[in-house]
């Protein structure tokens, strides 16, 4: 963290109090201190008649410091509370003058502030609610105060944040000033108020005026919960924001809210939320490249296969305003794939996502060849072509005859081994796997696959360009598989042997979707497409041996019941219809599969499909980490989480194991003798630590 700075000094008897705390002007204990101490510099200096605080361009500030969540620095004396109620209770006016983004515990000491002067593109709010909480410094109970109780449950309750502009016409704002010079206006509207004596407007003394609040917060409680599913904030905000209309004052109200905030953090939900809030900002910091490390120009892209991942892959770079050439070698395969381009971006404009002048911008980023020499000028390219081997080395040799010194190349696999690939080039330092999750347009999640050979800076920049394109990148080693397709292998594992003991696909699939997942193991594959996975497993049986017996899948993919493509799989599937419809086919076949191998069916308690489904992702996740193929378990849950459908508020696969106790689960595994657990679980579970403690003692992070 930067010193924290402030500028104050008389400009027409006004002093200015500059919030400099970059990145985003968090309000660290040092910061909180800071202020306070120039703000009495400010009230014992008789020159000065009034006080302006602003932040920066960018942030006026976004809020608490995240890195001294869960240390002694955030309850620190002045606390954010104290320190708010400093500046709303100065003896001189304070303004908050304010650009950019402000946010939370930022948001919260502009409402305590006697005024408040906005650019009209700055954007407030109060986001606490997207990390299971609520606003903790007053924001529930002043917010309500000056722009009245409906605005304040949408901003509270939704946690987006809103331009200074649409807020104009409340009392929030004694002034919005073009996107101009914040601080002479606010200088000038400092001057002001002393001239015409203004008295301070202090929020907390104001009282909300709506008449029959209760058939108001009657209504808002019902459109809520039928949005906030298992998470107990949204309900939690209206609680608080209520006792802004109900406490006889607002130090009953503050309490209020103080009770409620409190409450919330030893949430499991929460608790959650914030696991991910950390982990996705971890997940940016890649192990053994620096933070400084220079970057590679990224002008533009090219793609290798016009498909449905090359497609999507493409989109990802038009939406960014990057210009892409679309390689296929097939003319009319190139002419399908820039067709359902084209009609991807038509049902966004249709829905009103998308302006049809940016619809044709976009399409005019585009250009499209059938020759490896057009890509020549490219600073990325990304083959996107069938998964197998021989294809790819075709690929990577023609990549590599043609591509600038310099420009990255990079794989779409999901399994192949990288390296190896990298080994198709004379320059493998170049090459990395960017491995887009379908749709690659809609999907989140990105895995970054790390060669022997892959370069830092290679590495560093293609991290950047996920931030650009609006992926979650998370970075992983060279494996079959890597983080998430590894770890899906067990969990299918584990799905299929619960079939050969007594389970049938519907049973599994409820379980674990009770659980939260979004989709069980047999629609997830019906949805991927069965034949997907059975030529990996195909390519398993030529480089390690077919197996004694069959794979239960196997036999399903033998009869053409790839899925949701062909209208048959796990399920049936009436045409327009993605519901699936158990088939008693299927039903026998699997009960005469165990028949086959000799066993026994009994009846499996939900219970035990849970255990043993999540507990296997638990245990492939803590080998993966012991063989250093994810950085940190927090980037697994992440994977799972954004790519799997994991559900959220438990948290990630190793996040979930953390809550229920790695003992806990070690002995579940011991119990079921379906594996053996992994040496890294046992190894914490005997030491009484947990993934988190491993997270933070490979970090050196106290947060």
């Amino acid at each position: 963290m930067a010193t924290p700075k402030s500028s104050s000094g008389p400009a027409n008897a006004v002093a200015v109090i500059k919030l400099d705390n970059p990145p985003v002007n968090a309000l660290s204990h040092a910061v909180r201190q800071h202020l306070v101490n120039e703000l009495a510099k400010a009230e014992a200096d008789p020159a000065v008649t009034a006080v302006v605080l602003i932040g920066s361009d960018e942030f006026f500030s976004g809020g608490a410091d995240v890195k001294e969540f869960n240390t002694p620095q955030a309850s620190a004396e002045p606390s954010l509370d104290n320190m708010i109620r400093r500046f709303e209770r100065s003896s001189k006016p304070t303004i908050a003058a304010i650009s950019g983004t402000c946010l939370g515990g930022g948001f919260e000491l502009a409402l305590g502030c006697q005024f408040r002067v906005a650019k009209e593109s700055a954007r407030v709010g109060l986001p606490e609610v997207k990390i299971g909480l609520i606003p903790g410094a007053g924001g529930t109970q002043r917010l309500p105060r000056v722009v009245g109780l409906e605005i304040a449950v949408n901003m509270i309750a939704g946690g987006e944040p809103v331009r200074a502009a649409d807020l104009a016409s409340t009392p929030l704002f004694d002034r919005v000033v073009p996107d101009s010079e914040l601080l002479a206006a606010a200088q000038a509207f400092a001057a002001e108020v002393v001239a015409q004596n203004v008295p301070a407007r202090r929020i907390s003394e104001m009282r909300v005026k709506y008449p029959n609040h209760e058939a108001f917060m009657g209504f808002a409680r019902n459109m809520v919960k039928a949005k906030a599913g298992p998470f107990p904030a949204p309900l939690a905000c209206l609680d608080a924001i209520e006792h802004s209309v109900t406490a006889p004052d607002f130090d009953t109200g503050k309490r209020k809210e103080r009770e409620i905030f409190i409450g919330l953090l030893e949430a499991p939900e929460s608790k959650a939320l914030r696991h991910i809030f950390f982990a996705e900002r971890a997940a940016g910091k890649v192990t053994g490249v620096p933070g400084n490390t220079p970057t590679r120009k990224m002008a533009s892209v090219a793609v290798i296969g016009a498909g449905t991942m090359g497609g999507g892959i493409t989109m990802n770079f038009l939406n960014a305003g990057i210009p892409v050439t679309l390689l296929e070698m097939n003319a009319a395969a190139l002419e399908k794939g820039v067709a359902t381009i084209r009609r991807n971006y038509e049902s966004s404009a249709k829905k009103g996502k998308l302006s049809v002048d940016d619809l044709e911008k976009r399409m005019g980023l585009l250009k499209t060849t059938v020759a490896y020499s057009d890509l020549r000028n490219a600073d990325l390219i990304i083959e996107a072509v069938f998964e197998d081997m021989s294809v790819k080395e075709k690929v990577f040799k023609e990549i590599d005859s043609v591509a600038k010194a310099g420009a990255i190349l990079a794989t779409n696999t999901s399994t192949l081994d990288v390296n190896r690939i990298a080994q198709f080039t004379r320059r493998p330092a170049d090459v990395v796997g960017l491995h887009f999750f379908s749709p690659a347009n809609v999907m989140r999640l990105l895995e970054v696959v790390r060669g022997d050979a892959t370069a830092n800076d290679v590495l560093a920049t293609v991290m950047q360009l996920a931030k650009k394109i609006r992926k979650l990148a998370v970075v992983s080693g060279v494996c079959d598989g890597f983080i998430g397709n590894r770890m899906i292998h067990q969990y299918f594992a584990q799905a299929s042997a619960l079939l050969e003991e007594g389970c049938l696909p519907a049973q599994v699939d409820k379980a674990i979707e009770k659980f939260g997942f979004a989709m069980g193991p047999f629609r997830m594959s019906d949805l991927a497409g069965n034949d997907i996975s059975w030529a990996i497993r195909k390519r398993h049986y030529a480089e390690h041996g077919q197996p004694a017996h069959p794979a239960i899948a196997d036999r399903l993919c033998e009869k053409g019941r790839f899925g949701q493509k062909t209208g048959a799989g796990w399920y049936d599937y009436r045409p327009g219809d993605r519901n699936p419809q158990p088939n008693a086919e299927v039903d026998a076949l699997i009960v005469k599969h165990s028949q086959e191998l000799g066993v026994t069916r009994r009846k499996v308690a939900d219970a035990e499909i849970v255990e043993r489904l999540v507990y296997s992702l638990v245990n492939e996740g803590a080998t993966i980490l012991d063989e250093r193929i994810a950085q940190r378990a927090s980037d697994i849950d992440l994977v799972y989480l954004n790519g799997y459908g994991f559900p959220i508020w438990r948290g990630g696969p190793m996040f979930y194991a953390d809550s229920m106790g790695l003992g806990e689960v070690v002995d579940a595994i011991t119990r079921y003798k379906q594996f053996p657990p992994a040496p890294l679980l046992v190894r914490l579970a005997e030491a009484g630590e947990s993934f988190s403690s491993l997270d933070r003692s490979n970090s050196g992070s106290a947060s």
